[in-house]
């Protein structure tokens, strides 16, 4: 084979020396053979055989140093990863545990409502993510100087606002076993400790309640409870089930086919859900998700803002007149502007003609606030009447100490609510479903994934036990009745609007007229908010502007309840020199 020998430069087995002549080793050191380099003829195995030595070599060598950057590329790949492993989890963990109790601990020092602008945020953080890992202690310090100055402390003893969303250290400590146990849930087998546990805890959460036993997982009706997300959550779902059961019943008579179809269409669309004028908005925001119709029932004051079968029934004939299918109510326990409680009694009267029959309509009670006071015996009766009715919702993470999110729902007949949310993909089988051996929440609710939300329920009610909550919801009551008692003593300032129920009362300034009256109370319900002391929330009532005060957060004592009022009659004196 000829080759040219300029290989034999290249590969070191040879030298130029004048006039083009080169030198070149067979194995037993330079000989010059007086040969041209462009007429050179080269033996090429021996050729092959150093060039695979030589550049394998420096292969080796070079793939080597290529390892080398390849294992140190991998470790810092993984060390991004992972930017946080065991032992650093440990002490960033117990650093935040520590720095969440101070927060507590001096959590009266913190301006009630966050003291910032809109869009606050924005200027102090980057305009995109990092590509790199930041270390923790960056980011923990931006917890203080970015994120504590737009938070507003819904723990404060000077938050009087909306209701409570109360917390404890055992649900908080929960939270943190439910992320560690982090999963979907969907169905039994996911993790039947998370699906057991749920039925379990809202077994012992109704007999708490003095709910009927129709609502117990075990009761004689199929009926049994279901954590979800909040109370809209838990409208929307029943009111899927209202539809779906009235509709059903409604075409039961056709046969399945083209007429069924067209019959259920025409009804859909005459739908009606209903609500008092002092029903939550949630109502009104699952029809309108839904596309039913929503219409709302008449409050008066005289009845002190609660729904009543009469005017109820007095609604229903007006639906019916206009061609209307009304299938929905939402009764509420605990109204949100005044805390009324609908008249039960009155309102399973009014429906007891359809009551059980194809058309009836699908009573839920919203619960959602005042529904912890159940636990008290002198509020028990109250929940007698939901016998009559279809289910049940209230809050745990409103009043009963349990972070949220955490809404307990009841249903009295589970088998309305499966078949409207049932779904069988191939992929969510199993042997425990297909058997019908378990429950599987999945079919409860409007999503498919859930939470763990169930183990912190389960720690605050074996932490606090019901005598704890008891306490802890009766001291909630006692102080909105010492902050009405209080304002009674000025009769020349302020007016008790509604009386102190559930830990709410609402008031107004005093007037000569209502125009002044609601001038007078928005001007001192701005001043309070104002003073970051306290945060209170206003409502509007049949054209009255009031102020609501709820004392239901876990810090709050007799001497934040004195501290308002004096506030209050200091902010009321000091405008009224200026008019």
């Amino acid at each position: 084979m000829a080759r040219n020998p300029k290989w034999l430069l290249h590969m070191g087995l040879g030298r130029r020396v004048g006039n083009g002549t080169l030198l070149f080793s067979n194995g037993g050191g330079m000989k010059n053979r007086g040969f041209r380099v462009d007429v050179l003829k080269v033996d090429a195995n021996r050729l092959d055989s150093k060039f695979r030595t030589t550049h394998q070599t420096r292969f080796i060598t070079s793939q080597q140093g290529d390892s080398k950057i390849s294992r140190a590329r991998k470790a810092a790949e993984t060390d991004m990863a992972n930017p946080m492993n065991t032992d650093q989890f440990r002490v960033a963990a117990k650093a935040a545990v520590d720095e969440i109790a101070n927060y507590y601990d001096n959590i009266s020092d913190h301006r009630v409502v966050a003291d910032v602008e809109p869009g606050y945020l924005r200027p102090l953080l980057p305009a995109s993510a990092p590509l790199d890992p930041e270390p923790w202690e960056s980011i923990q310090a931006d917890i203080q100087s970015k994120i504590m100055p737009g938070i507003t402390h819904w723990q404060s003893p000077g938050f009087m606002a909306f209701f409570p969303c109360s917390s404890s250290y055992p649900a908080a400590i929960a939270e943190m076993y439910s992320n560690a146990f982090n999963g979907a849930h969907f169905n039994w087998i996911c993790s039947p400790a998370v699906t057991e546990l749920e039925t379990i805890v809202m077994d012992w959460l109704a007999q708490a309640l003095g709910l009927p036993e129709c609502f117990l997982s075990g009761g004689p009706t199929h009926g049994g409870g279901v954590l979800h997300g909040s109370a809209s959550e838990a409208i929307l779902t029943v009111m899927v089930a209202a539809r779906d059961k009235y509709l059903n019943e409604a075409t039961a008579h056709l046969p399945e086919g083209e007429e069924k179809e067209e019959e259920t269409w025409r009804l859909r669309s005459k739908l009606v859900a209903l609500g008092s004028a002092g029903a939550h908005s949630s109502t009104k925001k699952a029809a309108q998700v839904l596309g039913v119709r929503f219409d709302t029932v008449p409050v008066s004051e005289e009845n002190g803002f609660s729904m009543t079968g009469e005017a109820l029934a007095k609604k229903l004939d007006q639906l019916k007149a206009k061609g209307l299918e009304p299938f929905y109510l939402t009764a509420t326990l605990g109204t949100t502007d005044v805390c009324a409680v609908d008249d039960f009694a009155s309102i399973a009267k009014a429906l007891a003609p359809r009551a059980g029959r194809p058309g009836e309509v699908w009573v839920h009670v919203d619960a959602a606030y005042a529904g912890a006071a159940l636990l008290l015996d002198e509020n028990k009766p109250l929940a007698k009447p939901m016998a009559e009715f279809h289910s049940f919702n209230y809050n745990p993470h409103k009043w009963m100490l349990t972070t949220f999110d955490c809404s307990a729902v009841w249903v009295r007949a589970r088998g309305h609510l499966i078949n409207a949310l049932s779904i069988k993909p191939p992929y969510l089988r199993n042997q425990y479903s297909d058997n019908e051996l378990v429950t599987d929440y999945r079919d409860w609710q409007i999503p498919l994934g859930r939470r763990f939300r169930s183990l912190k329920l389960w720690f605050v009610l074996r932490s606090y036990g019901i005598r704890g909550l008891q306490a802890h919801i009766r001291n909630g009551v006692t102080l909105g009745e010492s902050l009405e008692a209080k304002l009674a003593t000025r009769p020349d300032l302020l007016t008790i609007f509604t009386k102190a129920r559930f830990g709410l009362v609402s008031f107004r300034a005093k007037g000569d007229s209502e125009e002044q009256i609601n001038s007078r109370t928005e001007k001192l319900y701005e001043a309070i908010n104002a003073s970051g002391l306290f945060y209170l929330t206003s409502t509007v009532v049949n054209g009255h502007f009031a102020i609501r005060v709820c004392t239901g957060v876990a810090a709050v004592r007799e001497e934040h309840v004195q501290k308002l009022f004096d506030l209050l009659v200091e902010t009321v004196e000091g405008q009224l020199k200026l008019e």
